[in-house]
């Protein structure tokens, strides 16, 4: 489904809202509106809000009326951003914010709440990478990826822990992805900061726990993504990157993000794809190694061709609102089952119980054994 459609289908759920004659269920109606119990709206903070899976998280958001503080460098793809939330219903601020500078990052959450007030949700999602082989890669484009990516992460979960500790509550979320266990050629840098992400987060939720802190922290691992970072990341590859496939779109993962911000699940992985590659890199490690030796840099190039001195946004943004979608939406899958089996484990481990009890039953009918009834007696 191409990214147009996605917009108008969120549209279409917003006139249900504003339109419906009050014909939405209560379960419904709760379901667009989250508000605390002051009756105060969602306030949420996403970074790398301009585009890709943040652009996708923003507008999932905004679906249910949320006040967005919008973190990117970009300002097309913020101002485009901006224009989504508040046609889908809710109200977004602009911060213009390379999450790389700590100090900005920290403007900016005070600039979200003295526009909206307290924070309740922190996605840290901005990422950049470079496409090269290790030999080839430099010292400064290591430490440029490492400070966008890890500790762009760090300098926002600082900043959510400055407001959210002293009330004892709200929400940290991390965008991860599978390469947080399983590491991939071509992409060393990126790869290096979310295994980053994934130890920082760890040592955060054990002192939580420690604190007694009602503070949330959780994180998201993704599968490959159709996002514009395939067109914009530096790349010394000699065709078009890719995400490995199989490539889902944007409003899967958003869909995931937005459902584990608002559950106390420990960590969400989200594709099939994923769990494999997690769960297969507990198991056998060293065959993943050599399966990626052979097959992992071809699967990350199309057949097209590519100048390697196209622009990239490794240390500026590249101009334009590039929005939620790259150039793969005719291989990408708009749904995943396994996302939506972990989305609803609870109720289908109960229709489970049931359907054993229920067959538990009925096996045990079928086995009395015969002649088991008392006969009447005669009379």
């Amino acid at each position: 489904m191409s990214e147009e459609k996605m917009m108008q289908a969120s549209q279409e759920m917003l006139e249900e809202r504003e339109f419906s004659g009050g014909r939405l269920s209560p379960e419904r109606t709760r379901e667009l509106s989250r508000r605390d119990e002051n009756g105060k709206l969602e306030v949420v903070v996403v970074t790398g809000a301009s585009a890709g899976v943040g652009r996708a998280v923003v507008r999932r958001f905004a679906q249910e009326g949320a006040h967005i503080g919008l973190l990117a460098r970009g300002i097309d793809g913020l101002e485009g951003a901006r224009k989504d939330v508040e046609a889908l219903g809710g109200k977004a601020i602009i911060c213009q914010t390379d999450v790389a500078d700590a100090e900005a990052v920290e403007r900016a959450a005070q600039k979200v709440e003295a526009e909206f007030g307290a924070i309740d949700i922190w996605i840290n999602n901005a990422t950049t990478s470079v496409f090269s082989p290790i030999k080839e890669m430099t010292s400064d484009e290591f430490k440029r990826v490492t400070e966008v990516t890890y500790l762009g992460v760090v300098y926002g979960t600082q900043a959510a822990l400055k407001r959210m500790l002293p009330r004892d509550k709200g929400t940290i979320l991390q965008v991860g992805s599978a390469l947080a266990y399983r590491a991939i050629p071509l992409q060393s840098a990126y790869c290096g900061a979310k295994h980053a992400i994934q130890g920082f987060t760890e040592s955060l939720r054990s002192e939580l726990i420690h604190d007694e802190s009602n503070v949330h922290v959780t994180m998201v691992h993704l599968p490959a993504v159709n996002t514009p970072q395939f067109g914009w990341n530096k790349t010394r590859l000699p065709r078009h990157p890719q995400p490995a496939p199989p490539i889902y779109q944007p409003e899967v993962m958003a869909e995931a993000i937005h459902f584990a911000a608002h559950n106390t699940r420990r960590e969400m992985t989200v594709g099939m794809p994923a769990v494999v590659a997690i769960y297969g890199n507990k198991i056998a490690p060293g065959l993943g190694d050599l399966y990626l030796g052979k097959y992992g840099y071809e699967s990350q190039m199309t057949d097209e061709p590519i100048d390697p001195n196209r622009p990239n946004n490794l240390y500026e943004p590249v101009a334009g609102d590039h929005g939620a979608h790259g150039i793969f939406d005719d291989r990408s899958y708009t749904f995943s089952p396994q996302a939506w089996a972990n989305m609803n484990r609870g109720w289908l481990a109960k229709a489970g119980a049931g359907l054993l009890a229920a067959s538990a039953l009925l096996i045990g009918s079928r086995s009395k054994p015969e002649g088991s009834c008392k006969r009447r007696k005669r009379a």
